[in-house]
């Protein structure tokens, strides 16, 4: 039986600062076998770590991630808000992931926050960065801008994508395969033990996110999905472990 993806959510995210370094490397010592990001652009077109398009929540400042130079979002403090313990931790590159990752056998799940903003150029500048890194195989690219999925495709075919989506989707599968999508990322509500066995059947595999609850992971497990995106890492871990024995 092949493992169940166990993709840390923004890292680490229940006991650290989500996106950030910290929140990653922890992530690895919690038993994950994966890790989700997200990325956006700073107004100098470095790739950055951070979910919100916005700095508020996350790093304690007015503004957007889109209007501030890559030095000015390394300035802000993407730890304290969670917690005096990470006052300092800094907004990630996507460098610094690769560098944690590459060569490990760590899929990462990097999701182009496009949605809100477009960012113009991120797909071909994401593609570079992992064709620069050879991060090919270890990366599945993810967005709820399913356009921007295929225009990577069209970019980079070996580079697999997932698609993301909160509602319930008709025959998500056939949608998926027509979009040469290697798999679906669901919100957790949206998806049923039939549409995962006709995704399977069709070389698609279904991620669905954000559980944190153990019967719900058991649940999803039985279902049949290939990995769980989940916030706690160790407690899909520790469920995991038992299931492999």
């Amino acid at each position: 039986m092949k493992r169940i993806e166990n993709i840390a959510h923004r890292g680490a995210s229940a006991v650290c600062p989500e996106n950030t370094m910290v929140a990653f490397e922890r992530s690895l010592e919690l038993g994950a076998t994966g890790i989700e990001t997200d990325v956006q652009l700073s107004s100098d077109g470095r790739l950055v770590l951070i979910h919100d398009e916005t700095l508020s929540r996350t790093a304690g400042a007015e503004g957007w991630v889109k209007d501030k130079s890559f030095e000015e979002l390394r300035n802000l403090d993407a730890g304290a808000w969670f917690h005096a313990d990470f006052a300092g931790e800094r907004i990630p590159s996507l460098d610094e992931l690769f560098d944690l990752v590459r060569g490990k056998d760590i899929l990462l799940n990097l999701e182009l926050k496009n949605g809100i903003i477009s960012y113009k150029g991120m797909e071909e500048k994401i593609i570079q960065a992992i064709r620069d890194w050879d991060m090919e195989q270890q990366v599945i690219l993810s967005s709820f801008n399913h356009a921007s999925l295929v225009r990577c495709k069209r970019l980079a075919p070996e580079i697999r994508t997932a698609l993301l989506y909160m509602e319930k989707l008709y025959r998500p599968y056939d949608y998926a395969a027509r979009l040469e999508a290697s798999a679906l990322h669901p919100y957790k509500q949206a998806v049923t033990r039939e549409e995962v066995a006709a995704a399977l059947a069709q070389g698609i595999a279904t991620h669905p996110f954000t559980i944190n609850d153990l019967a719900k992971m058991q649940e999803l497990i039985d279902m049949g999905v290939k990995g769980i995106i989940t916030d706690v890492p160790d407690v899909l871990a520790a469920l995991t472990a038992v299931h492999s024995h």
